[in-house]
């Protein structure tokens, strides 16, 4: 099946919400849900509509959704966004912290957090190896997850050169390894940075500082993502590939965004010039094309 682009159907007022920058209004409070070897932090925004679980890229905080919240609270849904394992507010020193057991984090959240009523389901939206949790939840849980939105999504063990690996390795070394990576960040916006990414950059860089969660991160960054790939065939949600024509997470991003869409039979929207973090880079035009995609997946369009 060949991926088809999305069509933008957004009403003219949840297109010129989606637009706005993001509201200067104060964070929801964090809630803690305890898993296995852990707690995993997350916050809820909206008070009405489907939800919307979003995790961040590995080695991200769940801030990295600052923009897409109140895109997706004016398109009518409630979301809630999910720092992973080891970072933001999430415990340090989880035994497992393969996209597999995010996933497994994914399918806690929405079976025990008081999140969904019974019969409901959600929409999972993840960033990088959170797109690799997102897949394995939609095939463990295909009763809780309905659809699910993959951004510059690493759903496979990408093949590398041995050098590549080895430099990759040399990058998140101790002691440098912490300064390497917030040098390398800003590569992963290539086209548009937002205007608080110096602040939002330093955060980050504060957060990976803490105790435990730089080797939390390093640990993640070498797991395979072989058992989620393994389960791409169970998938019977819908599904939306998001990716930025310069990610340079990939040889070929457009190939793989192709390649990730056709294997799960889903929509492709692919975002000329920009990075792995689409939604953060150019909001205006990213956000109101996911959120086209929940409304007609959860059926909002016909209502």
């Amino acid at each position: 099946m060949t991926p088809s682009p999305l069509a933008l159907a957004l009403p003219a007022s949840l297109l010129a919400a989606a637009a706005a920058p993001a509201a200067a209004a104060a964070a929801p409070p964090t809630r803690f849900l305890d898993v296995d070897g852990g707690r995993i932090a997350y916050d809820v925004a909206g008070e009405r509509g489907p939800l919307v679980l979003c995790l961040p890229s590995m080695g991200d905080l769940r801030a990295e959704y600052r923009f897409l919240v109140p895109q997706l609270v004016a398109a009518g849904f409630r979301v809630a966004t999910v720092d992973v394992r080891g970072m933001g507010e999430s415990s340090t020193g989880f035994a497992d912290v393969s996209a597999a057991a995010v996933g497994s984090d994914i399918v806690a959240l929405l079976r025990r957090a008081g999140l969904l009523a019974p019969g409901e389901s959600a929409f999972v939206v993840g960033t990088s190896l959170a797109a690799a949790a997102a897949v394995w939840a939609a095939a463990e849980a295909p009763d809780l997850v309905a659809g699910i939105v993959l951004v510059g999504p690493i759903i496979r063990d990408v093949p590398v050169s041995v050098f590549a690996r080895a430099m990759f390795h040399v990058l998140l070394t101790p002691p440098w390894g912490k300064a390497a990576w917030n040098s390398y960040y800003p590569t992963l916006y290539p086209g548009h940075k937002p205007a608080d990414f110096a602040a939002y950059r330093k955060a980050l860089a504060a957060n990976l500082a803490e105790k435990g969660r730089f080797a939390s991160f390093r640990r993640m960054a070498f797991t395979s993502k072989a058992p989620c790939d393994a389960r791409v065939p169970e998938v019977r949600a819908r599904v939306l590939v998001v990716m930025g024509s310069r990610d340079p997470d990939f040889a070929d991003a457009a190939a793989e965004a192709r390649l990730v869409a056709e294997r799960l039979h889903g929509e492709l929207v692919l975002v000329e010039g920009a990075g792995h973090y689409p939604h953060a880079e150019v909001p205006d035009e990213v956000g109101p094309r996911i959120a086209a995609f929940l409304r007609a997946a959860a059926g909002l369009e016909q209502r």
